[in-house]
């Protein structure tokens, strides 16, 4: 099976999805029903996250293992250096390569629960580039970032959050992944502002469709992302109505979606909440409408930013 690294860049674009180690009976029960309906939909790739402070490292891997062995796709382990040593990283990357998964997205990590500021562990490293600069030199992954079209919220500038991004991609970057954003000219002009910089690897959007009023608020209100206020209009005139914020999530995801790939994105990652029906109703449209393809859509030339490799 390629990696992800190989998967991308060629005509079609790839489709991802991201789960989260769930925490409950009910979540578990969530997490199996979501992945029974969306393997069928052959994704290009999965990935699955850490808890906060890494709270999840064990059941991350063997979910990872879990969906390589039984459903047969390329899947990707986040993997941060949160409350860690050196050595015990190296010990979980061990575990990682003795499971057979070969895609890794390296990440600096959250704070524990509890705390407000990130502070390194003794004896562990304190930096992302630090951690992809491990991986690199003594392990054969593919390894994927994360990166912020609205920069990341504890940078101290623009500037130096694509100076720290430069870094991890210098290090040994193979594709990275933004945090999700709602207007998608921030992303074009993230890509543009990377490139001038000279980070050349592929960078997939990272989309999560609107299906809850209330859990969209607060996730953007964690991480920062802000929301078009017409968009914003739009679900707050529906905001006591949970089927028509859904069904207006999914059509603006799509929508969004086709425009992205349209204008040459190398592929989408869909953030799903562990659930499957609003992925699967845009994957399924897009596929039908495969905006990708302008010449055959009637879309015309699109505007294409250096997003491929």
């Amino acid at each position: 099976m390629p990696r992800i690294s190989e998967l991308l860049g060629g005509d079609d674009p790839t489709f991802s999805f991201e789960f989260f180690p769930p925490k409950t009976p009910e979540g578990e029960e969530n997490f199996k029903h979501a992945l029974t309906e969306l393997a069928p939909l052959d994704p290009s790739f999965v990935s699955v996250t850490y808890g906060a402070g890494g709270a999840t490292r064990d059941k991350t891997v063997e979910i990872v293992r879990h969906i390589k062995e039984t459903h047969g796709l390329e899947a990707m382990a986040h993997f941060t250096c949160v409350g860690a040593t050196t050595d015990e990283l190296r010990e979980t990357l061990a575990e990682i390569r003795e499971a057979g998964i070969d895609n890794v997205l390296a990440l600096r990590g959250d704070p524990p629960r509890g705390q407000t500021e990130w502070v390194a562990s003794e004896g562990g490293l304190e930096y992302s580039h630090q951690l992809v600069a491990l991986l690199r030199e003594d392990y054969d992954f593919a390894i994927a970032a994360a990166c912020f079209p609205e920069t990341h919220i504890h940078a101290t500038s623009p500037e130096d959050d694509l100076r720290y991004l430069k870094e991890k991609v210098d290090a040994g970057v193979d594709f990275l992944i933004t945090q999700l954003f709602f207007d998608n000219q921030l992303y074009y002009d993230f890509v543009e502002r990377a490139r001038a910089v000279g980070i050349g690897v592929p960078i997939i959007p990272g989309i999560m469709p609107i299906t809850s009023y209330g859990q969209i608020k607060t996730i953007t209100g964690l991480c920062g992302a802000t929301m078009p206020e017409h968009v914003l209009g739009e679900l707050d005139a529906r905001q006591d109505d949970k089927e028509a914020v859904a069904e207006f999530g999914v059509s603006y995801a799509t929508m969004q979606c086709a425009d992205l790939l349209a204008h040459g994105a190398p592929g989408i990652h869909f953030c799903t909440m562990n659930r499957s029906p609003a992925t699967r109703a845009i994957l399924s449209a897009l596929r039908l409408w495969q905006p990708w393809d302008a010449r055959r859509t009637g879309l015309g030339e699109p505007r294409r930013p250096p997003v491929g490799a």
